[in-house]
C-alpha cells in the first residue's frame, strides 16, 4: 500500500474498504461485517475521514445516523489491494498443483461466506 501512495492507511482500517457500497454504510453495519467492535470501526472511520479516503453524510433513512462513503481518493484503494491480492494468488498458484490451488480458494471463499453469515 506505502508503494502504490497510501501509507497513511493503518492496517485496522483496511477492513473498511470492502465493505462501503457506493450507497453508503454505518458505522455499526461496518463494524458486523468487518466483525470488530463499533469503537474499534468508529475509530478506523475517523482516521480515514482525517485522511480523505472516506465521509460521512446524513442517513436520508435515519436523520439520526450518517452513512459512511469512500470519497474519490477512497475509492482508488481498493483497484489497488485486488492487483495485490491477484499478486499472492498467482504466488500460491506456483507454489501448489491446480487441484491443490483450487481447493484452497473453495474452502476460503466458503469460511468467508460463512463468516459474513454469522
Amino acid at each position: 500500500m506505502r508503494e502504490a501512495g497510501f501509507g497513511d492507511i493503518r492496517p485496522g482500517a483496511a477492513n473498511v474498504f470492502p465493505f462501503v457500497p457506493t450507497d453508503g454504510i454505518t458505522v455499526s453495519r461496518l463494524a458486523e461485517l468487518a466483525r470488530v467492535r463499533k469503537q474499534s470501526m468508529a475509530q478506523a472511520v475517523d482516521q480515514l475521514e482525517r485522511t480523505g479516503y472516506v465521509e460521512r453524510r446524513p442517513n436520508p433513512r435515519d436523520h439520526r445516523s450518517r452513512l459512511v462513503f469512500l470519497t474519490q481518493r477512497g475509492a482508488s484503494v481498493p483497484p489497488v489491494t485486488h492487483a495485490a491480492a491477484e499478486r499472492v494468488e498467482e504466488r500460491w498458484a506456483q507454489l501448489t498443483s491446480p487441484p491443490e490451488f483450487e481447493a484452497l480458494r473453495v474452502s476460503l471463499l466458503r469460511l468467508l461466506a460463512e463468516l459474513m453469515d454469522q
